[in-house]
């Protein structure tokens, strides 16, 4: 019989990740026998942690703050992972690590799959990775004028050098979190339910998209304040890159409407549960 094969998400911390539920539901779907667990790994312990893997591991899911660190430990880095500096995904095969950014497509298949019109300037709250990915995603939708928002411009540089060499050449400039006016056609954020502001909640609220990276705690204060306006959430993002991770890692078509269904499933339960706000 031939072994069980593993795949896993790392990160840190790790104890929300809602990828084993997705990544284990399509297993399940297509009868396969394998797993997925949550791993806590943080920066330093990364590559020790790939190291002592064996050959029955096929793949890793990579969450903060290990989506930069991974691109030196890969044996080969895709086009859209360079373009980005960060991977989310390792695929591992003959001993090989093939690093891809999942990230990017996914955040495309899920502002599709929620508003088809046209879109031209965005505001992307936050300058980390996931800034990074969704920041490429927006360019390769046609978006022309980006504006960073963030509390610290230093720890930005790498999402605004990025963005800036894109190929597209898109406008992109920096502001103040606390205080910048927002007015472009989709507000995408990747910074903590904390940090949505009321002030800043009401600047975004001429745009005609909101994109909101978090899937929890939700809704975020963002994300209630959407009323009839395209909504794309973190469980929206989730779902359609988890979706292209599955495809790699195991080479069979991902269930995509198995993989939302477990997700939903576990949020409501998280929300049953949660203490009531007062």
């Amino acid at each position: 019989m031939p072994a069980r094969q593993h795949c896993a998400v790392l990160g840190d911390p790790i104890g929300h990740s809602l990828s084993p539920t997705l990544h284990r539901a399509g297993y399940a779907a297509l009868g396969l026998d394998w797993s997925y667990d949550a791993h806590q790994v943080g920066e330093v312990d990364l590559a020790d942690f790939l190291d002592g893997l064996d050959d029955t591991w096929r793949g890793l899911s990579l969450t903060m703050p290990l989506k930069r660190r991974v691109l030196g430990l890969a044996s080969s880095v895709s086009e859209r992972a360079r373009l980005a500096g960060a991977a989310n995904t390792l695929v591992l095969r003959a001993g090989e690590r093939a690093a891809d950014n999942t990230d990017i497509p996914g955040a495309v298949a899920a502002i599709r799959e929620k508003h088809g019109g046209a879109l031209k300037s965005a505001t992307i709250l936050g300058g980390g990775a996931t800034a990074t990915s969704i920041g490429v995603a927006l360019l390769e939708l046609g978006v022309d004028r980006v504006e960073l928002l963030v509390r610290s411009a230093a720890r930005a540089e790498e999402t605004l050098e990025v963005l800036r060499g894109h190929p597209s050449r898109p406008q992109v400039t920096i502001g103040a979190l606390d205080e910048a006016p927002v007015q472009t056609d989709l507000v995408a954020s990747t910074i903590p339910a904390s940090a949505q502001s009321r002030s800043l909640v009401a600047r975004c609220a001429g745009a005609d998209v909101l994109f909101e990276a978090l899937y929890d705690p939700w809704p975020t204060p963002l994300a209630a304040s959407a009323g009839d306006r395209a909504l794309v959430g973190g469980l929206d993002l989730l779902v359609h890159q988890a979706a292209l991770q599955f495809e790699m890692f195991t080479e069979h078509p991902a269930p995509l409407d198995a993989m939302r269904a477990a997700g939903e499933s576990v949020l409501a339960e998280r929300a049953a549960s949660a203490p009531p706000t007062s």
